[in-house]
This record gives C-alpha cells, structure tokens and sequence, in this order.
C-alpha cells in the first residue's frame, strides 16, 4: 500500500474539506433539527461520487462507495448541541472563523469534522482503488445522538436492517485511537410531600428538605463506585432539580432529582438503579427511583422510543478492526496511542446493545465537545480523511 499517495491525496482535498466544514457550521443544526444539515451532506456525497446516498425515514444520511457484501461503516453524528451563553464566544458560533490552522464553530470538533474526514476518505478510497471488491463503504451522517446516543443506530439496524462487520466511531479522539468508553443512564429519583401554608410549615411535610438528605447520599455513593483497570472508575451526579408547589407559600409537596450516571465495565443498568435504591433516605421517605425515557421525534417526525440506557463497550486491542485502524495510523504518522473516551458515542448501541465492533478515530479534541469558541485542526482533517482511506483494505488483509 502505498501510504504517502494516500497522504498526499488527503492533503490535496484540504481546501474541499475546508469549505466542506464552513459549510456545515453555518447551518444550524441541534438534535431534531438536522435537516439542513443532512441534506448539505447528501449534495456533498452527490458531488464526490458516492455509488448511492439515500436519506432514510428518521433522517439519516447514508453514503455508500462499492458494491462488495462486507459493509465497514463509518458514523458521524451531525447534530451538534447549543451555543449556550452567547457572551462566552469571542466569535459567531454559526458564522464560524478559519485561520491557517483551524476552523472554528459550533460542531467543529463534535462532530461536523467526522463527517468532513469520512466523506473525503470515501473519495480518497475511490480515486485509489482501495475498497476491496467485496466491500461497501458506508458513511453514515447520524441524527439526534447529542439528545439520545445510539437511538439512530437502533433504527439502523433494526429498521434500515443494516448491519456493518464493523463501525469507525469518527467522534474526536485527540489524535488517538479509541477502543471503548464508559456507558451511562439518566435516572430520576421523586420524592413526595404534603403542602401546607408556608406561615405553618410543621402541618406539612417539604418534599425538598428529604431531597435534600437524599442529595447527600447520592453525593457519597459517586465516591464507593466500581472501579475498571481501563475505563476507570463509574461515577454520578445531580443534573437537575424539579418542585411542585401550590405556590410560593406553600410547602413543597414534590421534589425531584435526574441523576448523570456513568457505568465503568462490570456495572448495568439494574445494578446503578438499586445502589440508589438502597440509599437510607431513598427507603426512608419511600423515593421512586426510575429511569428516564427518551421520547422525542427526529427532524422527519418519526419517534423512535427508548430507554435512557447507554451500555458500556470495550474492543479488546488485538481485534481486526483496531489492528486494522492502528496499521493504517503508522503507516502514514507513527504508533498511536490507543485509549479510550471520557464521554459517550453511537458505540452505546452499535457495540453495547448489538455487539457490532467499533474503533475509534475522528478529528478534534474531546475538550472542545459542547465548549464556546469551539475549533478544530485542518491537520486532523487530513490525517483522519487518510487513515479512514486505508482501513477497509487493512481489514480484509487482517481479516
């Protein structure tokens, strides 16, 4: 394989990938509103020459390049969160800026960069003869996963019926290879009241004074979590809070918390649902402790429900698909370092809930993910479009 003319090829379709990326930035696009998005990313697949681009019913962009039975996908979710306080950013998050080295914007890096890189390594992989004759490469720009990640997987492969060998996860990785993240749920814990007038308080009983006992355990628990060698450690915290009263003058008489629980190797949903469970406070005041559902319809109005429960992966190291990622990273820039995400990805479905391997490899710095001025590096966006480029051969070879 010749490794430079794939990196030569990748660096040639910069200034592409460049305007690509502007592009994309300047279009709004916050979970189940990704029309405009999806639909600039289908013009682009047009352009470049994918062998289909189809737009399925929950609005996902499907590129395919090849006509091979074997499909080794590549997933970029294209919905992006909000800019949040508008005072934070020293430049229009919509509007974005370029320099020499980077482009700014919301999704720059989380993770409108992914999909830049894939679609140009599609290209790539055409204009080389790299796909093997029986492989199909699909590029897949995916909806809603900022609000609920992995439902579009779970529509494509129980709905669409698509089912790759395996998935490279274009999400930013730091210029690493990543071969598995923590799981996560959302759960609620309520606890009731009974309201009175607020000039009385002792003929009622505050809903929030027992949450706020029930705060404290679930604080101390976060410090008795499980502990994985690789993963780390699972943890959890206090999102949100919520109150019923009859007003102002009354005594609460409903308090309810959502609970950011992340899931380390060894941990299920079942087991974090029942540490809470067995809080002395939880039992004490009767808490009902649940986990949320995720019930929004995606941009084309089609609802896909589901459980607030994202599992937990790990790809061992020695997988055909790792080897296959790690080969193609030093053939053109030296040995990686192989690791891990901090937070979660499409892999909760594609890897945790259908066991379908996923790798790790996307342009942009994990710190960059939901922060105001967000960037991400032209010299990301040429190494992942090359890497990307090599892998499906690379596979076929270790397979």
């Amino acid at each position: 394989m010749d490794f430079s003319a794939i990196r030569q090829a990748s660096e040639n379709y910069l200034p592409k990938m460049s305007a690509f990326l502007r592009d994309l930035i300047k279009i709004p696009g916050e979970s189940c509103t990704e029309e405009g998005v999806i639909r600039r990313i289908a013009k682009e697949m047009e352009a470049v020459g994918f062998d289909k681009v189809e737009i399925d019913p929950m609005g996902n962009v499907l590129g395919y390049m090849g006509t091979g039975k074997k499909l080794i996908a590549f997933d970029a979710h294209i919905d992006t969160v909000g800019i949040g306080e508008l005072s934070n950013w020293t430049f229009d998050p919509y509007e974005g800026f370029e320099d020499d080295e980077c482009i700014g914007g919301r999704g720059a890096s989380d993770q409108l960069g992914g999909i830049v890189s894939s679609v140009y390594g599609a290209r790539i992989m055409k204009d080389l003869g790299l796909i093997p004759e029986d492989v199909t490469v699909l590029v897949a720009g995916t909806v809603q996963e900022e609000d609920c990640d992995g439902l579009c997987w779970q529509y494509i492969i129980n709905e669409d019926k698509i089912r790759p060998e395996f998935v490279v996860i274009t999400e930013p990785t730091d210029g690493n290879i990543y071969r598995g993240h923590r799981g996560r749920m959302e759960i609620r814990v309520e606890v009731k009241g009974i309201s009175c007038h607020g000039s009385a308080p002792e003929r009622g009983e505050n809903a929030i004074y027992k949450m706020a006992d029930i705060i404290q355990e679930v604080k101390a628990l976060n410090d008795r979590l499980h502990f994985d060698p690789f993963l780390g450690k699972g943890t959890l915290t206090v999102t949100q809070i919520f109150y019923n009263s009859p007003s102002r003058c009354a005594v609460a008489d409903m308090c309810a918390i959502s609970v950011d629980r992340r899931l380390t190797d060894g941990e299920t949903y079942l087991s974090a649902l029942e540490e809470i469970r067995c809080l002395p406070s939880v039992g004490k005041y009767g808490a009902e402790v649940s986990m949320y559902k995720y019930t929004s319809p995606s941009w084309t109005e089609l609802l896909y429900p589901t459980d607030c429960y994202f599992p937990t992966w790990v790809l061992p190291v020695e997988h055909p698909a790792v080897q296959a990622v790690v080969e193609s990273y030093s053939g053109m820039f030296g040995e990686p370092k192989v690791d891990k995400w901090t937070f979660s990805t499409n892999g909760v479905s594609i890897m945790g809930r259908e066991g379908i391997p996923c790798v790790g490899l996307g342009p942009g710095k994990e710190a960059q993910a939901h922060a105001p001025n967000e960037k991400t590096w032209k010299a990301d966006l040429v190494k992942c479009a090359a890497i990307y480029a090599a892998i499906p051969k690379l596979y076929a070879k270790n397979k």
